[in-house]
């Protein structure tokens, strides 16, 4: 019996050991992988990062499990695309409030960033609400472990990741922190706007005139980087961004070409592509956008070039839809608002 307890303290320390170790080895494998260790090269070798301090931060981290499943598609049939699902997500009462009340409060950081990049207060203010809710949901993943985690442990877009980490490296030496102590999405996006580490480095501006761009905390910093971004990826000031469309016949060749307007409303009319009033937009170059929801019919909108540079934030038609709807949403609130108290 003796024998027999040995043996079965034994059996149950060996199913633990692994469990025990596991921690340690996936600490050791980010500071010891042959791949770790060329970019820490490459880090020192381009930028002059020194090589034992990157080696203690890589060592001070591991590959995060819910970063990595929470990156990959959703596969499902219950988590499959749906429009009017994602749109409640985004286009709703408690945004359209918190939008109002953020307007409100910054009401001439707005304006001042229409003057200097023409983007209007309620688009700005509608990325902003459908980013972190306003600033209220910016993320608290460490962003050092999540990029690296999606670097090296997630294949299908390792360079893309590579390429941030990088950029967050050179970040956080430029503004003297630690990469440890910066917190952000899962995928690594920051602060109020939820940038990735190489748009806050070439978009970001400190438009609070503080001396320091601060998107986490700075109000001021976030609404003058969003203008930035927007104009930067070729917003035009005062033009449309989306109308509704209606397709006659098959809609399958005009949705392949993609959602960059390449062709004008008018040549769109003869493949088909109906809008409801598009007179002055006819020379207008559009892409036609479909809205899937299963069991419903398909919504049809032609989205315009600034509909497109909205993509170019989040490369979702969904999302950029979502944007372009609590925009007018807000606006529509504020005008009437305003009518009212004159």
């Amino acid at each position: 019996m003796k024998r027999l307890g040995k043996a079965l303290l034994f059996g149950l320390l060996g199913g633990l050991l692994p469990l025990a170790g596991h921690g340690e080895q996936a600490t050791e494998r980010f500071s010891k992988d042959p791949e770790v260790q060329a970019f820490i090269l490459n880090m020192h070798e381009q930028h002059g990062f020194d090589i034992s301090h990157l080696n203690s931060q890589f060592a001070a981290i591991q590959s995060n499990a819910t970063v990595l499943r929470l990156i990959r598609p959703a596969t499902s049939p219950g988590t499959q695309r749906s429009w009017q699902r994602y749109r409640q997500r985004f286009v709703n009462g408690r945004r359209q409030a918190g939008g109002q009340s953020f307007w409100n409060e910054h009401g001439a950081l707005l304006q001042r960033a229409e003057a200097i990049y023409g983007v209007p207060p309620e688009v700005i203010v509608a990325i902003i609400g459908v980013e972190t809710e306003y600033g209220q949901n910016m993320g608290n993943f460490g962003v050092f472990e999540a990029l690296a985690s999606l670097a090296f442990d997630y294949p299908p877009r390792a360079e893309f990741f590579r390429g941030e980490l990088e950029q967050l490296l050179l970040l956080a030496r430029e503004n003297g922190v630690s990469a440890l102590d910066i917190k952000g999405s899962y995928a690594g996006a920051m602060g109020i706007p939820q940038f990735m580490p190489s748009s806050q480095r070439r978009y970001a501006v400190d438009f609070d005139g503080d001396d320091r761009v601060d998107l986490r905390n700075s109000a001021a910093d976030a609404i003058g980087s969003v203008a930035r971004y927007l104009q930067q990826y070729g917003w035009q000031k005062g033009a449309p961004i989306a109308v509704p469309a209606r397709v006659n016949g098959n809609p399958a060749a005009l949705l392949a070409e993609g959602i960059k307007p390449e062709q004008t409303v008018r040549q769109l009319g003869a493949r088909g592509v109906v809008v409801a009033s598009a007179a002055d937009d006819d020379d207008r170059k559009a892409a036609l956008i479909d809205l899937v929801t299963p069991g419903e019919a398909t919504e049809y909108w032609l989205g315009f070039d600034n509909f497109y540079v909205i993509t170019r934030y989040n490369r979702s038609s969904f999302y950029a839809m979502s944007v372009f709807q609590l925009a007018e949403a807000l606006r529509e609130v504020r005008n009437n608002r305003q009518a009212a108290e004159r």
